[in-house]
């Protein structure tokens, strides 16, 4: 199967550190994982993905350079 003709619905999921990826809507999460609310085919989570995360860093590492400036 191409991703052409995927037609599995995904998911848009977040981990603890604020890490994105996409998860097929019909399987359950893997742990650490929680949905983030937007569904739709692969192409749509991927979009959502690219406008909603902006900084890459994971949380952890956010605020330790937020407490060292």
């Amino acid at each position: 199967m191409t991703e052409e003709n995927d037609e599995a619905v995904y998911r848009v999921v977040r981990n603890d550190e604020e890490q994105y990826s996409i998860w097929r809507a019909d399987r359950e999460l893997p742990l650490g994982w929680h949905a983030e609310g937007t569904e739709g085919s692969r192409q749509v989570c991927l979009d959502h993905i690219g406008r909603v995360w902006t900084d890459m860093r994971p949380l952890s590492l956010r605020r330790r350079m937020e407490q060292v400036s």
